[in-house]
C-alpha cells in the first residue's frame, strides 16, 4: 500500500493522529502536495487544532488559490463556530456519522459519477444533498452534481421521501473512479414506522420458500419488471444526468 493510500485509510478509520504523521511525511517528500496538505488540515481541525488547520489551508491556497477544498473548509472554520479553539474535538462527530444501524443506514456506491476533478475534491464526512428527479435520486454537493443512487435503492427511498421521511448523506470514500456514500434515516413518518428504510430481498418473507430459500421465479419476475421500467425511462434519465453534470 502506498503512503498516499495509507493516509486515506487512516482518515476513513478515524485514526487522525496517524493521519497527521503520514501526511507530514508526504509533505516532506513533496512540499507542493496540496492533497496531503488538505488531509493534514482536516486532521488538525478534527483533533481540535484550528490554528494549525487554518495555517495549513492557507498554505494550500498559496500553492493553489482556487483550491475548492481549502476555500470551503476555511469558510467552515470561520463561519460555523466549531469551537475548536476551546479544545472541542469533532472527531467523534464525524465518526458517529458512520455508525451503522440495521434498516436505518446503508453504504451505497454511486453510479454515473461526476468528472474526476469534482470527485477528487470530496472529503470523508462531507454532507451531500439527495435530490429526486423523476425516477432517480441525485447526490449533490450544493448545486454540484456528484452521482446517482442505484435504481433499486432510489425506488425504495423515493417512496419514503415523498411521504415525509428524511435522510442524510455523507461522503464515505472517493477516488476518481468511485464514490461511496453513507445514507442515514433521520425521520420516519408514522405511516412507514414498521418498514425499514433499507433492506435486501432476503429480508422479505415473501421472497422465501418454506425451506428458507429465495423463490427464484419471484426474483426473476421482479427483475423483468424493473428492466421494463428502466427501458421506458432510459433516454429521459440520461438527459437529466447530463443536465446535472453540466
Amino acid at each position: 500500500m502506498t503512503l498516499k493510500n495509507q493516509a486515506i485509510q487512516t482518515a476513513l478509520q478515524g485514526n487522525w493522529q496517524e493521519a497527521i504523521l503520514i501526511n507530514k511525511s508526504l509533505i516532506k517528500e513533496d512540499p507542493l502536495d496540496v492533497d496531503a496538505l488538505n488531509r493534514l488540515a482536516l486532521a488538525y481541525a478534527i483533533i481540535g487544532k484550528p490554528k494549525e488547520a487554518r495555517s495549513t489551508y492557507q498554505k494550500v491556497l498559496e500553492l493553489d488559490p482556487l483550491n475548492p477544498i481549502a476555500i470551503r473548509n476555511l469558510k467552515k472554520l470561520k463561519d460555523k463556530g466549531l469551537n475548536l479553539a476551546k479544545g472541542t474535538s469533532i472527531s467523534g462527530c464525524i465518526n458517529n456519522k458512520f455508525l451503522e444501524e440495521p434498516g436505518k443506514t446503508k453504504v451505497v456506491e454511486l453510479v454515473n459519477i461526476a468528472q474526476p476533478t469534482v470527485v477528487e475534491a470530496l472529503q470523508t464526512g462531507q454532507s451531500l444533498e439527495l435530490s429526486i428527479k423523476r425516477l432517480k435520486i441525485f447526490a449533490l454537493e450544493g448545486t454540484q452534481y456528484i452521482g446517482v443512487l442505484p435504481d433499486d435503492i432510489a425506488r425504495r427511498l423515493i417512496k419514503f421521501i415523498k411521504n415525509g421521511c428524511k435522510y442524510e448523506a455523507y461522503v464515505k470514500s472517493s477516488n476518481q473512479h468511485k464514490v461511496t456514500i453513507f445514507i442515514k434515516e433521520i425521520k420516519k413518518t408514522s405511516r412507514y414506522k414498521d418498514q425499514p428504510s433499507f433492506t435486501s430481498i432476503t429480508d422479505s418473507p415473501l421472497a422465501l420458500d418454506k425451506g428458507g430459500k429465495i423463490k427464484a421465479h419471484m426474483v426473476e419476475n421482479q427483475k423483468i419488471k424493473d428492466t421494463e421500467n428502466e427501458d421506458e425511462n432510459e433516454e429521459e434519465t440520461e438527459d437529466y444526468v447530463e443536465e446535472a453534470r453540466e
